[in-house]
């Protein structure tokens, strides 16, 4: 199955700046490089991206989409550490990205599954997507975004999430019921990473939990993104090891 190009794009809007602090979670400080003004700067990613925000490193930011908000730019990406490639720091991206895969059948790891519908709740969580084939067997389908890479390994989580750790567990449970499947898709937002491994040394739970998912069924995968400044394209599939 020859995979189809499937991308983001950014638009022709990104505004380079310098990365000044984070003020919270969500917030940034920035400078403006064209004219030095300092504008503060909505983030969707929570984690940590310590190793990508540093004082003085570029940061791409675009225009706020609607009025109202808090803040006037919202940022996109910023220079790799190890190279001069990009990383997004969107982590709303993956499953922007992962929704058209699928509704392309541009997926060759989900060969033979359709999306039904995004967002699907059982439990006490709202996972991604749910997934139907032609035996009218069911899979929920967990999007994970990994923007923390290593020695060309990408490594999820980059800070303990209870979260992530409740997801895996109950797509374990949702594996042995008859008629349903489950996955976990980590999507890389940058280039270098060749694999993709739980990071056991940041939260032992969760590479616990994972690997455990993966014994009772789940489907574990993993694809990393090439970024431009003019898209995020979906690329190859890399590894997974939950060890």
């Amino acid at each position: 199955m020859k995979s189809k190009s499937i991308a983001i794009p950014l638009g022709d809007e990104l505004v380079e700046a310098s990365f000044q602090e984070r003020l919270n979670r969500f917030l940034l400080s920035c400078q403006l490089k064209e004219n030095g003004q300092n504008v503060k700067v909505h983030m969707a990613d929570p984690g940590r991206l310590e190793e990508l925000l540093r004082p003085g490193r570029p940061i791409w930011l675009k225009p706020a989409e609607r009025n109202g908000r808090k803040t006037d730019w919202s940022a996109v990406l910023v220079r790799s550490p190890a190279d001069d490639s990009y990383v997004s720091i969107d982590s709303t991206l993956p499953n922007r990205l992962i929704r058209n895969a699928l509704m392309e059948n541009a997926l060759e790891e989900y060969k033979g599954w359709h999306l039904s519908r995004p967002e699907f709740s059982w439990g006490k969580s709202r996972f991604d997507f749910l997934l139907h084939n032609e035996n009218e067997e069911r899979m929920i389908l967990e999007i994970k975004s990994v923007t923390l890479v290593e020695e060309g390994v990408g490594l999820f989580p980059d800070a303990v999430t209870a979260r992530g750790t409740r997801h895996v567990e109950e797509l374990a449970h949702i594996a042995g019921q008859k008629g349903w499947r489950a996955g976990v898709l980590f999507v890389v937002q940058r280039r270098d990473a060749t694999s993709i491994r739980a990071a056991r040394s940041i939260d032992a739970k969760f590479a616990r939990a994972l690997g455990s998912a993966q014994k009772e069924g789940v489907q574990v995968n993993g694809r990393r993104c090439i970024i431009s400044l003019q898209e995020v394209r979906l690329g190859e599939m890399v590894p997974v090891n939950v060890g």
